[in-house]
């Protein structure tokens, strides 16, 4: 017995709620990309939801310029805290000037 569409969606749904309720309460950097991380990938799962269901590839192309778009995102966040002491995000004062 294959798992219906509902099922995926809410699962992604989930998935998505768990990290917008971590980006909005964490105030360490990584825990916020890492919630971030778990919100592209319940996107991710919601279109390769849909392109199964509908038998369509372009769903699982858009998985890949999120995956591509995350990818640029991490480097980012590294580039920004790695020479500071500190990964809070109420600490990083590189962009207050």
């Amino acid at each position: 017995m294959e798992p219906r569409l509902a099922s995926y969606l809410a699962l992604s749904g989930i998935l998505f709620t768990i990290g917008s309720v971590g980006v909005i309460f964490k105030r360490n950097a990584i825990g916020m990309f890492m919630c971030i991380e778990l919100m592209l990938n319940a996107v991710n799962l919601t279109f390769v939801a849909f392109s199964r269901y509908y038998a369509d590839t372009t769903g699982q192309l858009f998985v890949f310029m999120v995956m591509a778009v995350a990818a640029v995102a991490a480097v980012s966040v590294i580039a920004f805290f790695r020479n500071s002491r500190s990964v809070d995000v109420d600490d990083a004062s590189l962009m207050k000037n």
